[in-house]
């Protein structure tokens, strides 16, 4: 499964953090575009773990990794649809991609912000599994 771990979305904000720390009143967050990092209080933004946002199915909700997952495990078939795609385009991709999503709960704009959000960490090469991710945090260590 892709991991998430450490990727904030902030609501209001077009781009996605990562964590850098915690303090008592907010985070520190670097912006994964530009390598900026700000102070963010908790008291007027609102942060979204992206490894805690999930799509709704019929049956339970399905979190975003493996949604993620799905999405790298069909792109040598066929391509992810952008965000300015057309309703029915998106539509249509998660209908293959996701079958058993919620039609009622899950609206063209969610699915613009999933597709558009893995567009960006794909570009910023973010989209590792969680073995990826370990395996190059040992090689890491292992240079220093």
């Amino acid at each position: 499964m892709v991991s998430l771990e450490n990727i904030i979305a902030i609501s209001g904000s077009g781009s996605l953090f990562n964590l850098i720390t915690t303090r008592t009143n907010g985070l520190i967050l670097e912006e994964i575009g530009t390598g900026k990092r700000n102070f963010f209080a908790s008291r007027n933004t609102q942060f979204s773990p992206l490894e805690s946002i999930g799509i709704y199915t019929l049956a339970d909700n399905i979190p975003l990794s493996e949604v993620y997952q799905r999405f790298r495990d069909i792109e040598d078939q066929s391509s992810i649809p952008l965000h300015s795609a057309t309703d029915a385009i998106l539509k249509q991709f998660f209908e293959t991609t996701i079958p058993e999503y919620d039609r009622y709960r899950v609206h063209v704009k969610d699915m613009k912000k999933c597709v558009k959000w893995y567009h960006f960490l794909a570009q910023h090469q973010l989209l590792k599994t969680k073995v990826e991710a370990v395996e190059n945090a040992v090689a890491s260590e292992v240079a220093e």
